[in-house]
Parts: structure tokens; C-alpha cells; sequence
């Protein structure tokens, strides 16, 4: 029998999180932990070790909420800020490890970190102690499957308005935020899940991001056995939308698991 595996929504929120700043609506109001929505991220505790997905401005906390003291092994969906500005407290874990940390990224994403923390990666900095700066070593995704903890992941290509997101299947679980379009190639990809999660902005279009109808109309085509929603915006109150949902779709939450 294969070992269990959790899933743990670490985040569920759109790029400004819930509540946001400036706002009085109900949703933003809410006194509900399942209308609190720090960015969007996601952790994988497998038989091997713990993979992060994405690293967002409220990493630490997050991690700290879930009481995951160590992480071996980082993947990105992009290199927009809401998924990757805490990277800057990874620098503990290949302290803890005794070696860089593997960090999964296309070349564009790879090009971004390293112009956003150049510091990470100036030579003269080596000689630094363990954990005063980020040490990653980076992994080239392109396409193809690839190892993660002895886990074969398979990259799902996604547009997300005019940029390049890369979703990940592990198994038959998908995690596809950031997208408003699947392109024909990576409908096959999406085949035969038992859980898609899905990005579902708000109930009305937007030009980068998948609406409720739009998240619905995918569900129904892949058929997955269970959909949760998220990057979850402030205009999806837990309370008043979950229970309108079909059968089998549900608004994800911060904490939310699962096992696969």
C-alpha cells in the first residue's frame, strides 16, 4: 500500500488577500477564519519530505500556523510577487538541510528570482554562516515530467492573461491557480483526477483569472471526483457561496487538508 500523502492549503487568497486593505464590505468584515485568505499557496507533506508550492509574502506565518518546521524542496507556478516574495525566509531550510535547497522553476521564473534577490546569489556572499541568506539551487522545469522527493510531477501548462503559469499533478490531485485559459495540449493532463484544484477569482469575468462560471464549466468537462476552489477574492463569501456550489466543487480555506 503507498504511504499517505497530505495536502494542506497554506493559503487561498487572491494577490491582496482577504480581507483587503481599504475594503468594508461583508466579505472583508467577516469575523469567519474562511473569509480570512492570506496568498496563495500550497504544501505537500509526502512520504520523502515536504514540498512547498510557491512562496508567498506570508510564507513564514503560514508555515508557523501549519507547525512545518522544515521544507526540502520548493516548486513555482510563476514569478508574479503574490507567489514569491517570501522567499527570502527559505534561508533556514538548507541550514537545517547541509545543502542548497531545490528550487523547481522554468528559466523565466529562475531570471525573476534572481534579478528580484540578487543578493542570494553573489559569490562574494558565500562565505556567509547558514541560513544569512537563501541558498537555492535551481531546477530546470520544461515541460517534461520530473522527480520531486521520488514523486513524479507533471507540469500542466496555463495562460494567465498574457503570462505563462505552470500548474502540477502529483498522482491524480491537479493544483492549477492563476488562469484563465488551459491550452488544448493540457486538457489530457487533466484526465482521470480524484481532485482539481482550481483558480476561481470572483463571480464575474476578469481578464486574468478564472470566474465562477468559467471554474464551473471546466469542472464539468474534466470530471474530477472533488474541486476546490481558490485565489479566492473578496467578492467569494464562504458562508453565503459554498453551499450553492454543485455537488463535489468547494471553496477551499487556509488550513483546509487532505489526504491523496
Amino acid at each position: 500500500m503507498a504511504a499517505e500523502r497530505k495536502f494542506i492549503f497554506l493559503g487561498t487568497g487572491t494577490s491582496v488577500g482577504v480581507p483587503m486593505l481599504g475594503c468594508d464590505c461583508d466579505t472583508c468584515r467577516s469575523s469567519s477564519p474562511k473569509n480570512h485568505r492570506y496568498r496563495s499557496s500550497v504544501l505537500l507533506q509526502l512520504p520523502r519530505g515536504n514540498v512547498l508550492i510557491d512562496t508567498g509574502p506570508e510564507m513564514r506565518l503560514q508555515l508557523l500556523r501549519e507547525r512545518i518546521g522544515l521544507v526540502h524542496a520548493v516548486l513555482y507556478t510563476h514569478y508574479h510577487a503574490d507567489h514569491t516574495m517570501g522567499l527570502d525566509d527559505l534561508r533556514l531550510f538548507p541550514r537545517y538541510l547541509g545543502e542548497s535547497l531545490p528550487a523547481y522553476c522554468t528559466h523565466e521564473v529562475e531570471e525573476v528570482i534572481r534579478r528580484t534577490f540578487p543578493y542570494a546569489f553573489q559569490p562574494e556572499l558565500a562565505h556567509l554562516p547558514p541560513g544569512s541568506i537563501p541558498r537555492l539551487v535551481f531546477r530546470r522545469i520544461d515541460g517534461r515530467p520530473f522527480e520531486v522527493l521520488d514523486e513524479k510531477v507533471t507540469p500542466i501548462p496555463l495562460v494567465h492573461a498574457r503570462f505563462d503559469v505552470m500548474g502540477f499533478r502529483i498522482d491524480n490531485v491537479a493544483y492549477c491557480t492563476d488562469v484563465n485559459e488551459i491550452p488544448d495540449g493540457s486538457w489530457p493532463l487533466l484526465e482521470g483526477l480524484d481532485v482539481l484544484v482550481l483558480d476561481c477569482l470572483r463571480p464575474k469575468p476578469h481578464p486574468a483569472h478564472f470566474c465562477l462560471q468559467e471554474s464551473l464549466a471546466v469542472v464539468a468537462r474534466v470530471r474530477p471526483k472533488q474541486t476546490y476552489l481558490t485565489h479566492l477574492g473578496h467578492e467569494m463569501h464562504y458562508e453565503r457561496m459554498n453551499h450553492t456550489l454543485p455537488k463535489g466543487v468547494e471553496m477551499a480555506y487556509d488550513g483546509l487538508q487532505f489526504t491523496f
